[in-house]
């Protein structure tokens, strides 16, 4: 179901009808997991069974290493818990890439077998809920939680509709202590949570769907000749509508949590205003990139074995990440890239010592941040290398047809413009959040601003599609 369709105001409204029912806390809980499976069972109902496959595995698995202190047989059951969470999202969501480099590999040695590569549709949310029942388990390994004992309690904190399919990525430590008392949002938090999900709906449907999608589209088609202001406007189009798409999703997610009394981690602080790609990983889907640092990039040794070292385990979280977003190798590109980037920063910042850059050069560095993430935006986006390589060449004037605009000058001014203007939004907001700023503006002019993005939102006319991320 998604956060949009016409039917998820009344299954909401539902919902938290249901959760002010003068009822026992574990009835009500056992509601928001049943209403849980329903959000998820829309899309595929079959699949239901692979999420609860999964609660009861790591569910069990956590409570037996709670019963044991022999590190042998913990460690035993970490794996299993491991195999089975990456068996089966290597499965659904790698079989296919595996398969068609198997075949591309073949051909380049001249063999040519008579099979066909695997299509599995994947599962919506998997490499959400596969995240986060791992971190769950690696917890209870490292005995940094206790196992949970309520399979209800551990069941709803995997499958929590809000989240479940597009993040954030929840931890265990974050979500389950909540569910200990009876939680009833307050006045307060439900205008928030209003407001939040106004904000998310307006970013999705208005500038996601509405402004931008049409022109990244019209530029990402394969085999196009590109002039600079294509590629570049489509390219800083393509950047605006990922984070609207997703942060909007984000937004949507912790504001339905909310309004139910729950608190869910940010996910997003403008990560267009930042110094930096450490401070952009800072700022960018952040359960992710945290998930990353904690169960990868830590483990790996981190910045605790040498210069050399740290550059390899900053590049191997990198291409893994990259790997997690889908399985192609433009997903590998980004993430090479972004883990260039990271190492390069940390060379940079051994050579310029104590340096702190001047009023001047602190701006400078902030574009040269966004230029090199936008750069690195076209293999997340392109169908292909190929397609890549024609982006990158249109961007510095190398195509074949470098004078020849495809995109109107309407298209140019608004997605373009609104791009930008997002860019600046960014650097205003670096070091201060949205409530902070409601806080600051008042309550009426909170209220009127809420009021016109519903209003855009609503009268947009966009094509509503499905949030990019569910199909990661």
């Amino acid at each position: 179901m998604l956060f949009t369709s016409p039917i998820f105001p009344i299954f909401l409204l539902l919902v938290l009808l249901a959760s002010r029912l003068p009822l026992r806390w574990d009835l009500r809980k056992a509601m928001l997991l049943a209403a849980s499976l329903v959000f998820y069972g829309v899309w595929n109902p079959p699949y239901t069974l692979l999420l609860l496959a999964s609660t009861v595995v790591d569910y069990a698995l956590g409570r037996a290493m709670g019963r044991t202190e022999a590190p042998g047989k913990r460690k035993l059951l970490l794996v299993l818990s491991l195999v089975s969470n990456l068996g089966m999202l290597g499965w659904f969501k790698y079989a296919g890439f595996l398969s068609q480099a198997f075949l591309d590999g073949a051909a380049l040695l001249g063999w040519h077998p008579q099979l066909q590569p695997f299509h599995v549709l994947l599962p919506v949310g998997i490499s959400f809920y596969t995240f986060q029942t791992l971190s769950y388990t690696i917890d209870v390994y490292r005995r940094e939680i206790p196992p949970t004992r309520s399979f209800l309690d551990f069941a709803l904190f995997v499958t929590f509709f809000p989240q479940l399919v597009a993040g954030p990525i929840v931890r265990a430590s974050e979500f389950l202590p909540q569910l200990q008392d009876a939680r009833r949002a307050n006045a307060a938090q439900v205008s928030w949570a209003f407001v939040l999900f106004s904000v998310g709906l307006f970013k999705k449907m208005f500038l996601a769907d509405g402004l931008f999608a049409q022109v990244v589209t019209a530029v990402y088609e394969p085999g196009m000749n590109l002039s600079p202001w294509d590629a570049w406007v489509g390219t800083i189009s393509f950047a605006g509508q990922i984070y609207c798409d997703f942060s909007g999703y984000s937004d949507m997610a912790i504001a339905c949590a909310l309004a139910l009394g729950f608190i869910l981690p940010d996910n997003f602080r403008a990560p267009y205003g930042a110094l930096g790609f450490s401070d952009f990983w800072r700022r960018w889907h952040i359960s992710l990139s945290t998930w990353l640092r904690d169960y990868l990039y830590i483990p790996l040794g981190g910045n605790r074995k040498g210069a050399w070292r740290t550059r390899f385990n900053l590049m191997m979280t990198m291409l893994l990440g990259g790997l997690w977003h889908g399985a192609s190798w433009n997903f590998l590109l980004w993430g090479a890239l972004h883990g260039g980037y990271l190492g390069a920063e940390r060379v940079a910042g051994r050579l310029a010592g104590n340096y702190q850059p001047g009023r001047l050069a602190r701006p400078a560095l902030v574009a040269l941040t966004l230029f090199l993430v936008l750069l690195a935006w076209v293999p997340f986006r392109a169908q292909g290398l190929e397609s890549t390589l024609d982006v990158w060449a249109g961007m510095f004037g190398l195509s074949s047809t470098p004078f020849d605009v495809r995109l109107s000058r309407w298209q140019l001014a608004t997605a373009g413009g609104a791009a930008v203007a997002l860019f600046g939004v960014h650097q205003l907001l670096r070091k201060t959040s949205l409530e902070a700023l409601s806080a600051r503006a008042g309550w009426l002019l909170t209220a009127i601003a809420t009021a016109l993005a519903l209003f855009f939102a609503l009268t947009s006319g966009g094509q509503s599609a499905e949030f990019i991320y569910f199909q990661f």
